[in-house]
């Protein structure tokens, strides 16, 4: 049986009632409740992954500089001597450029450099989220001796 257009009309106008909206924004929201916070986490672990990497590869850049100069750079000179020759404090003869440029930390901070360090004969690390030494989780200290 052919619809008629007033009947066709009526059925091309139909659209969601408030219960079934309501329905729906209630399924997202539990959704959002459910996933947001284990995304949130995975954004931490990613930052702490990403400032052991930068570590490390600090500590490479740190072992060419020795193994070409005799020595690690200063804690004056810090890592910036891995950029540009040192022209403060001991000369470094057989300088190169050992990194591209100087990250900082996944928070936006430089890195620490000491010499002599606290936990090795040199210590390159990131504060954490928080900036501040120690700490826990993810606003715990991320070094070279890890």
């Amino acid at each position: 049986m052919p619809l008629s257009h007033r009947s066709l009309t009526r059925t091309l106008q139909r659209g969601f009632t408030l219960i079934e909206l309501m329905v729906v924004l209630v399924i997202i929201g539990v959704l959002a409740a459910l996933i947001v916070p284990n995304v949130i986490e995975r954004a931490d672990d990613a930052r702490v992954t990403a400032a052991k990497t930068d570590v490390n590869n600090l500590m490479q850049a740190l072992k060419l500089y020795r193994l070409d100069n005799q020595r690690y750079p200063t804690s004056e000179q810090g890592l910036q001597a891995l950029l540009t020759r040192p022209t403060a404090g001991p000369a470094a003869p057989n300088w190169k450029p050992y990194v591209e440029k100087l990250p900082n930390d996944p928070w936006g901070r430089p890195y620490q450099y000491m010499n002599p360090g606290i936990k090795g004969e040199i210590d390159v690390l990131s504060l954490g989220a928080d900036g501040q030494p120690g700490g826990e989780g993810k606003n715990a200290d991320i070094g070279s001796w890890q």
